[in-house]
């Protein structure tokens, strides 16, 4: 069983900066799409980035955080990260990794990943 653990959450001001990571329990990861969601209270979870598989390193981003913030990946370290910049009040919630279990391919769709990590709160005051 793959296992995904956030890390880098926190409590920032308004036009601030965190960097989240993710890092994979295998070494197979690298070859899988893997991505970022977050999901604030009251509110479905929604997609933030994605990043394709096997060295392709293609990225989508959500309309909402395009520009601010930055997906990534080490292959080596079976990690992946998210820089986020110009953080803003409604970027608070929590963040959860996830890869998909076969595909390459980057989704912006929930239910195409199959694992998922604990998540990291992330908390934007004004």
């Amino acid at each position: 069983q793959v296992q995904l653990v956030e890390s880098g959450g926190g409590l920032v001001q308004a036009g601030g900066s965190l960097r989240l990571s993710c890092a994979a329990s295998d070494v197979t990861s690298s070859a899988y799409a893997m991505g970022w969601f977050r999901q604030a209270p009251g509110k479905e979870r929604e997609f933030v980035a994605a990043i394709s598989g096997s060295g392709g390193g293609s990225t989508v981003y959500s309309d909402s955080v395009k520009g601010r913030f930055t997906i990534s990946r080490d292959n080596a370290k079976n990690t992946m990260d998210l820089q986020m910049n110009s953080l803003k009040p409604e970027d608070t919630a929590v963040y959860y990794c996830a890869r998909r279990r076969y595909s390459l391919f980057y989704s912006a769709r929930p239910h195409d990943f199959d694992y998922w990590g604990q998540g990291t709160q992330v908390t934007v005051s004004s």
